[in-house]
């Protein structure tokens, strides 16, 4: 107490108090505790849920990559990348910050925010059909939603057991195994709704590639 200065000065005093105080708080003390309690509880969630080969991060479980074919002129930012029919492909993403990185690109994350009948989406999500039909050799009509559509993050690595069960062929075929010991392999990695009622069955794509290049 500090009766002697006057009463507006005691109150902002004590409001600058109550403001150290909270940011020592709740903008030190709990970040530290959370994560210190995630870090030993959920170590390897903490840690970006990552996927090693000998010990060396490759990936992320959390975030989708291409899989696409070298590029034919590596400087040219202009040249669309290809699919690689060795590897199960994600869905389209729209995280792409330009300068060739090419979608899922990791430090750009973001939507079309195009609406259902946007004539850009429309006609996105027709070439990407008949692209997906010719490359997967299966019928236009019978392509998946989401190899159509991007997610709203556009770095979402899951794909629907549909769009994963279509591509055993293609990759089967490209990589001269039998179709049935690959079908097994997308079978394995299937992954239901999360608490069992929360969201859509799912494939996480970079995990079943991961486990594809083991498999071969």
């Amino acid at each position: 107490m500090l009766p002697h200065l006057p009463p507006l000065l005691r109150q902002h005093l004590s409001a600058l108090r109550m403001l150290l105080v909270f940011t020592a708080v709740t903008g030190v003390a709990y970040p530290l505790a959370v994560t210190g309690i995630a870090v030993a509880a959920f170590g390897h969630q903490a840690g970006g849920s990552l996927i090693t080969v000998h010990g060396t991060p490759v990936a992320s479980r959390l975030l989708g990559q291409n899989f696409a074919l070298p590029k034919k002129n590596p400087d040219d930012p202009h040249e669309t990348l290809r699919p690689d029919p060795m590897w199960f492909q994600p869905r389209p993403s729209a995280a792409d910050a330009g300068k060739g990185a090419g979608p899922y690109d990791p430090t750009y994350s973001g939507a079309s925010n195009l609406g259902p009948d946007n004539p850009a989406l429309v006609k996105a999500v027709d070439e990407r059909r008949t692209a997906v039909a010719a490359f997967d050799g299966v019928d236009a009509r019978a392509v998946p939603v989401d190899a159509l559509t991007a997610s709203g993050s556009g770095l979402d690595p899951d794909i629907s057991p549909a769009y994963a069960y279509e591509q055993v062929a293609r990759v089967a075929r490209a990589r001269g195994l039998p179709a049935r010991r690959v079908g097994g392999l997308v079978t394995g990695h299937v992954r239901g709704r999360d608490l069992g009622f929360l969201g859509q069955e799912h494939v996480d794509v970079v995990e079943l590639n991961q486990d594809l290049a083991h498999l071969t």
